[in-house]
């Protein structure tokens, strides 16, 4: 059985703040006080997994949303009615998902079709 990670808040807000260099750490010391935090050193995810192909983000979230759900492409396929091969093609990205088939899979999977469209 997969684990649950834990859930970040929804009602979070991110925040670009503009002023003198010289106030820099003052000003993040008073942000964090207040619950912020200082992302200024990340990276963008497609930066830090360039092994993701360009286009695939579809694909990526319909295997994740799959295994959120303890699936395996044979039930989603049972479930869906889509071959199981053509499942294994969305998900690597060697077949576009398309609406029809979007609006099936978020049905099944409780997700926004509109992840599975990128």
């Amino acid at each position: 059985m997969l684990e649950h990670t834990k859930k970040h808040p929804t009602d979070s807000v991110q925040i670009c703040l503009t002023g003198p260099a010289a106030n820099r750490e003052k000003a993040i010391r008073a942000m964090k006080r207040l619950g912020f935090t200082d992302t200024s050193g990340s990276v963008p995810w497609r930066d830090a997994f360039p092994e993701l192909e360009q286009g695939s983000e579809a694909g990526h979230a319909l295997r994740g949303a799959r295994h959120r759900a303890e699936l395996t492409q044979a039930r989603l396929a049972e479930l869906s009615g889509i071959p199981q091969r053509h499942i294994s093609e969305m998900e690597n990205a060697k077949r576009s998902i398309g609406k029809k088939n979007a609006a099936k899979l978020a049905e099944i999977l409780q997700l926004d079709k509109r992840l599975l469209l990128g």
